[in-house]
């Protein structure tokens, strides 16, 4: 909306809703079939959105086969979008910014790729391994083929500056979190208090994909160390990893340990709110490749964070100087769930109120969607001068 607001048209080419779809969304915005069956279209405020099919599968090789048609499906779509002055792509993945190198190169337009995540380093594959050396190809044509590149802190800058030929095309822009939907001071009464009690435990919860990029082990280990503290925790989401969890709850009776599917997107709020306390911790293979962006959604809502990531990761970095966050920096699962277990035990509600009113106010001053956005619009108002 913040180009649209600058006088931009804008048209946006992504997927069909296929993860966690909100059906009042879908009457808000409703998806009609477009030209021979291959895409769909829709009106958000105004602006067109061309929409690929994709679906959710189960299945690797349905996965893989959708993956392959959205971007065939894609590139032609872009082919036929007219008068198009700039494409602007996130990452992951890779390949999105090399579709839209050939679309730039085709429609003779620039092309802006955003790096959320480094690949394909997080992918933690031997430098001499096939894919290792193919994504590395790859990455390098993207950045060097692209107008400008934007990454999302200081660390993601210097981990790839050396990566392109002409370094003055990266660029830092971070990411942004919605304030008027994310906030402190969300009742919590329309939660199902079977799901989430009242009680005078403090609560520290997660919500996000339960996969490899997190650390599940400090999370079992900390909640025995605590069983019999006034703590809980609560687990909300799907991912590889969650069956083990769930296997670890059950064999070492952690009864305070409550392990959710996903909620409906409009509860998230209310979630937030009802949590006292956040915690993510990142494995030592991926936390220098990834950002959580959910570090922004948590802060907005006046919620402190507990983290266990190495020194000079992005998110350390980010959050160090803030205040709002026990950062956890030490890898042996012993000491650092110690570590844990004894802050929580010194912790009280109005400390950790404290803590959460210093990320808020952060978010406030830098992170908003306003000022964020704002960014971005300069930095496409500069390459169009």
């Amino acid at each position: 909306m913040a180009f649209k607001n600058a006088g931009y048209d804008v048209v946006v080419l992504s997927t069909t809703p296929h993860f966690n779809v909100l059906q009042e969304q879908l009457k808000k915005q409703p998806i009609k079939w477009g030209v021979w069956g291959l895409y769909k279209k829709s009106i958000f405020k105004g602006i067109p959105v061309y929409h690929v099919p994709q679906k959710k599968f189960k299945s690797t090789l349905l996965r893989l086969i959708g993956f392959v048609y959205w971007h065939i499906v894609s590139f032609f779509v872009g082919l036929f979008i007219k008068n198009v002055d700039i494409i602007v792509s996130p990452s992951p993945p890779l390949t999105i910014g090399r579709l839209n190198n050939w679309l730039g190169k085709l429609k003779g337009c620039k092309v802006v790729y955003n790096v959320q995540e480094i690949y394909p380093d997080i992918l933690n594959k031997p430098e001499t391994s096939l894919v290792h050396r193919y994504l590395r190809g790859m990455e390098k044509r993207v950045y060097n083929k692209s107008t400008v590149i934007t990454t999302i802190d200081q660390v993601f800058y210097d981990t790839i500056v050396n990566r392109f030929d002409d370094k003055s095309k990266l660029h830092i822009i971070p990411n942004f979190v919605d304030t008027e939907l994310y906030h402190s001071g969300v009742p919590i009464d329309i939660l199902d208090k079977k799901l989430f009690p009242e009680n005078d435990n403090i609560k520290l919860l997660y919500a996000g994909n339960i996969g490899f990029a997190q650390d599940w082990q400090p999370l079992i280990r900390l909640a025995e160390k605590t069983k019999d503290m006034p703590v809980e925790y609560f687990l909300i989401g799907m991912g590889v990893k969650k069956q083990w969890v769930e296997e670890q709850k059950a064999s070492l009776g952690l009864d305070k340990l409550h392990v959710l599917d996903y909620q409906p997107r409009q509860l998230m709020p209310a979630i937030l709110a009802y949590s006292d306390l956040q915690y993510i911790f990142m494995t030592p293979e991926m936390e220098g490749m990834g950002f959580p962006s959910k570090v922004y959604t948590i802060m907005a809502c006046g919620r402190p964070l507990l983290v266990c990531s190495g020194e000079n990761t992005p998110i350390v970095n980010f959050l160090k100087p803030v205040g709002c966050a026990k950062l956890v920096t030490n890898h042996d699962l012993e000491q650092k769930t110690d570590e844990m277990a004894e802050w929580l035990k010194g912790m009280t509600r109005e400390r950790l109120r404290e803590m959460g009113a210093l990320g808020e106010d952060t978010i406030r001053m830098y992170y908003t969607k306003e000022i964020v956005t704002k960014q971005y619009v300069n930095l496409i108002d500069s390459l169009l001068k």
